[in-house]
Formats: structure tokens, sequence, C-alpha cells
């Protein structure tokens, strides 16, 4: 059987005005899975995941999701079609609630039944928001507001989630906890994850497939377990 891409970049450029940040790439990403973008800094990850959302404009080449054209679609609109970025950096609402913070994430749905009950199965997977959730997100820990993006970018019902760094500034021991879950996330809620990580170890344990991004282009593509064993990753990209 062949499958449809949830995802497809075919040929992508994007950049800043004059600096080109992406050019050329290709890409798939298939129902189910978790892929890994992996690359030093400045290569052009969170460039992808930015242009993948609209938030740059892709100069160049076509951005497909679930089989349709999405270049030319705002923004704001791709969550209601079910593909939802975490950026980095968190960017919760810091004076807003934990509730309050993930009533947003909804805000676009009309199920308000299915909502309570999508923010009662936020904070299972998350039990310290439950615990806070009538305090204000920046009061929150810097793990503790990862998971709070995370939950938030859930509520938007999404079928295929960007997570862009998420174990950015956070303590290794809350790193694990996060990428357990996001784990489970995939597994359980089926969805599907497109994921940029500067701890290449870790992406790689994690996704199923694998792409390396060099100054703005895909350099190599294949399996994480793959990957994950190649000496040129390893030296580059894995500290030996």
């Amino acid at each position: 059987m062949i499958y449809q891409p949830v995802l497809e970049l075919k040929n992508v450029h994007s950049g800043y005005g004059k600096i080109k940040a992406l050019k050329g790439i290709s890409l798939k990403v298939y129902p189910g899975e978790i892929v890994a973008i992996i690359g030093a800094n400045g290569a052009g990850k969170s460039t992808t995941l930015m242009t993948i959302s609209g938030i740059i404009a892709a100069e160049k080449g076509d951005i497909h999701y679930n089989g349709k054209n999405i270049n030319k679609v705002a923004a704001e609109k791709l969550p209601t079609m079910g593909l939802c970025q975490v950026p980095e950096g968190r960017r919760i609402f810091p004076r807003l609630s934990v509730m309050e913070n993930l009533r947003l994430g909804a805000f676009y749905r009309k199920d308000h039944d299915q909502i309570q009950k999508d923010m009662e199965h936020a904070y299972s997977l998350f039990p310290i928001l439950g615990e806070r959730k009538k305090q204000h997100g920046g009061t929150l820990s810097g793990g503790e507001q990862q998971m709070l993006a995370i939950a938030r970018a859930l509520m938007t019902k999404p079928k295929l989630l960007l997570l862009d760094e998420p174990s950015l500034g956070l303590a290794p021991i809350i790193v694990q906890q996060i990428f357990d879950i996001i784990a489970k996330i995939n597994k359980e809620d089926n969805v599907t994850i497109l994921l940029v990580e500067q701890n290449a170890n870790l992406a790689l344990q994690a996704a199923n497939r694998g792409y390396v991004i060099e100054t703005g282009e895909i350099t190599m593509e294949d399996q994480a377990s793959t990957l994950i064993k190649n000496p040129k990753i390893r030296e580059a990209y894995l500290g030996e």
C-alpha cells in the first residue's frame, strides 16, 4: 500500500529579505511518523518550520499538507486544518493562567464539551499543569512552560505537530520527560510529528526517520536508526 505524505516540501526556498535561508528543501512526512530535522545552528532548521507554518513565505517551491498546496494559506488558518507549531522559546502568554493559555489553543473550536475533555487529557499528560491551572504562565519554570506550549498546541486537535527545539534550555531530567510525552502523543493520540532539535542524539532516538540540513540544503536523509550510527553524523553532531 502506498501512503500519501501528510506533509511534502518540494524544492522550497525562503529567507529573510536578501538572506536566503532555505535553498531548495525537499522532504516528506508520512502519517504516524516522528521525523527529525537535525543540523548546526543557523542551518535552516527553524526556518523550515516557520516556512511550513506560513510565518515566513515560501519564495519558490511547493508545500503540500494532506495533498493540498498551502503556500498561500494564512498562518492563522493552518491550526484549523490540523497543522500546529510549538515555536522555539515556548512563547506562552505569561500574564494568562495555565487554563487560559489552554483555552486559547482551542480558540477556533466550537465543540465546547470536547474542549473540556481535551483540557483534562492535557492535565493527564502533564499533571503539573493540572496542579497549577490557575497560576500565571509566566511564573512557571522553563520546563513547565514547555509543557504548557505543547499542551496548548494539542488543544487545536492537531494531525501534524511541528516542534521547534523542545529541549532548549531545559535540565536533562525535564528533557527526558518532555520526550517521553512526545512519544506518547505520537503513539496514543495518533499525532504525526516533525521535530527540529539541536540535540541530535535525542532527536534521532525519538524519530523514525531523519533529515540533515546544512546551510539551507538537505544533505542526508535516512532511517533515524541508520543516521545515528553514521560516522559523519556522530562526528559532526554527536561530539565523537
